[in-house]
């Protein structure tokens, strides 16, 4: 199973550039894209899916041309909305099965079915119809669904949209078990704990170009140091002073405080994820608003 993409100089522009000159290599795992909306994402994965055709460089998946090959690329991913595209009056096996005839998997489509049923613990489940499933479960399956072809390569557009906490990581999970398989899983999302708890490598893309790559801890050691966060005595928080986290930096910090928040409560706060993600996303005006 080959899961690498490729990007060479890829851009697509709709008057104004959206995707520009990106250059990008991905080799397994759970890789994660953010960005701010317009920022380019979903004109990537259009590019990578086949849906649009770049205006110039390359993209392969598996070493395959996505422009000049895209029947063979196609071959190679799935890929999986926010909206599921499930058959309510159809039961969750009804609904493998009927993908897995499209794709021409023939009789071994009720063997993929079951498998597949069997992997999203939905078993039990499958001879239901889908409009009686909960939203995590309909999420499952739907998961289930884009793997009817055994993909080397997943797109998850916000796969857990909508799903409450527990559901939320039960996805979580089955997609972890996915990546641990060898399918290349490319998350897009505006759930930035989720980028962070899945992905091994997050990218940030700001106008069609990556200005951050790296994991979840790189990303935030990139912003700066700790934060001493002084709040009130209800615990809301009043200001913060910038520290690189030594003890010198804290005692400085300590001695900037002023008369009056002597009684305040102080805590040492490491950059979040959040906080990396909007330092790396403004723009000059916004930083300088």
């Amino acid at each position: 199973m080959n899961g690498t993409l490729e990007l060479e100089g890829l851009s697509k522009s709709y008057g104004d550039p959206v995707i520009d000159d990106l250059d990008l290599r991905i080799d397994g795992g759970i890789f994660a894209l953010l960005g701010p909306n317009g920022a380019g994402k979903t004109t990537l994965v259009s590019i990578l899916t086949t849906l649009v055709t770049p205006d110039a460089g390359r993209a392969r998946l598996g070493g395959i041309d996505v422009v000049r090959n895209p029947q063979g690329a196609r071959c190679l991913l799935a890929a999986t909305g926010q909206e599921t595209t499930l058959d309510d009056l159809l039961t969750g096996r009804e609904n493998l099965i009927m993908l897995g005839r499209l794709l021409g998997l023939g009789r071994a489509a009720s063997r993929r079915a079951d498998a597949l049923l069997e992997q999203f613990d939905l078993a039990a489940a499958g001879r239901r119809t889908v409009s009686t499933y909960s939203g995590g479960m309909r999420r499952r399956l739907d998961l289930a669904a884009s793997l009817i072809s055994q993909p080397s390569v997943l797109f998850l557009d916000e796969p857990t949209t909508g799903l409450d906490p527990v559901s939320r990581r039960r996805v979580w999970d089955d997609v972890r078990t996915l990546a641990g398989t060898g399918t290349t899983v490319f998350l897009t999302t505006q759930t930035l704990d989720e980028a962070e708890v899945l992905a091994e490598r997050i990218a940030v893309l700001r106008g069609g170009r990556i200005v951050a790559d790296g994991t979840a801890a790189e990303l935030t050691a990139a912003v700066g140091g700790q934060r001493l966060i002084l709040s009130d005595q209800d615990g809301r928080e009043l200001r913060g002073i910038d520290t690189d986290g030594t003890a010198a930096s804290i005692r400085h910090a300590l001695a900037q405080l002023q008369g009056g928040e002597g009684g305040l409560q102080v805590t040492l706060r490491s950059p979040s994820l959040d906080d990396a993600f909007v330092a790396l996303t403004q723009t000059p005006e916004e930083v300088a608003a």
